[in-house]
């Protein structure tokens, strides 16, 4: 497969639709971005990288970071987890109240901001050292020590953060918040305030992509059966309420962020990471949908 001339295809193809969308303006460190970048990055099992576009530079993954935290939860509490939050499509915005209020404090699924917030609360009660410790789990995961979270962008969350205060506060009410409020959304928004490129969020996600092969980083342990399950909550649950139709026009399990980066993979074959800061109103990557759902199409390969 030469997929050196089909990224070279899809840039080309995807151009019309550089100007449509716009980046993330609620949250003040993101809309301060140059939403005119587009960066693409496929690595193979077999160890070839293929990039294009501005896939060195740095972004903030924002809610792909899901991924990380689900993945350091279920090597904690195995399907105890899911005592704390369901594995269902939300069907409704990422930031929703009113679900979470219908169903008294019991995140959807753990890519939703409720879910996450919740998995947040699970990592201060069992990790020593929270903060150092997922850092030091994703930089060894991506194979990069440099990796670290952006201070400016926790802060500008911090300060715009009302709707994700007031989950928090709601989850609390329900008791499924054991820590202090404030420092389960200081450690949600550290979290959603890492920095990677395209190149090292494709190579973070190989992990995902080979589940016959050990995953173990940093203490992070999961089972083969468990990696496969973190995919399968991917294809279902990792673009919001548009997860079906990522899921119709892309076939691939993956996870979008609203600093408009995509990681996906094709099991046993290949990850890909996709970051263009224009989002559409679900708050996903309008051209790195595009480039995506042109991916599967030119290479004819998805998981159907």
């Amino acid at each position: 497969m030469n997929y050196h001339q089909i990224l070279e295809n899809i840039y080309m193809d995807i151009r019309p639709y550089a100007q449509v969308g716009k980046q993330a303006d609620y949250i003040p460190a993101l809309a301060s971005v140059d939403p005119d970048q587009f960066g693409i990055c496929i690595n193979t099992l077999q160890g070839d990288e293929y990039a294009l576009g501005q896939a060195d530079t740095r972004f903030s993954i924002q809610s792909i970071s899901k991924v990380f935290s689900l993945a350091y939860c279920m090597s904690i509490l195995g399907d105890n987890v899911w005592l704390r939050m369901g594995k269902e499509p939300s069907g409704t915005a990422f930031n929703s109240l009113i679900q979470l209020e219908l169903e008294k404090g019991y995140p959807r699924n753990p890519f939703i901001n409720a879910g996450a917030i919740v998995m947040s609360d699970i990592l201060l009660s069992h990790l020593s050292h929270p903060h150092e410790d997922y850092i030091a789990f994703i930089r060894e995961i991506s194979h990069n020590d440099t990796i670290n979270y952006n201070d400016e962008v926790v802060r500008s969350e911090e300060s715009q953060g009302y709707l994700n205060a007031a989950i928090a506060n709601l989850l609390k009410y329900h008791h499924n918040i054991d820590n202090d409020i404030a420092d389960v959304l200081h450690f949600y928004f550290l979290t959603c305030s890492v920095e990677m490129s395209c190149k090292e969020l494709s190579k973070a996600f190989l992990a995902f992509t080979n589940h016959r092969q050990s995953f173990d980083f940093h203490g992070v342990s999961l089972t083969s059966s468990q990696v496969k399950r973190i995919n399968a909550i991917m294809q279902t649950c990792g673009f919001y309420d548009e997860a079906g139709e990522f899921s119709y026009l892309v076939g691939l399990p993956g996870k979008s962020g609203v600093g408009g980066g995509i990681a996906a993979i094709y099991p046993s074959r290949y990850s890909v990471a996709v970051w263009s800061p224009r989002l559409n109103e679900k708050g996903n990557s309008v051209m790195g949908m595009k480039a995506l759902e042109l991916l599967t199409t030119e290479t004819e390969e998805s998981i159907f």
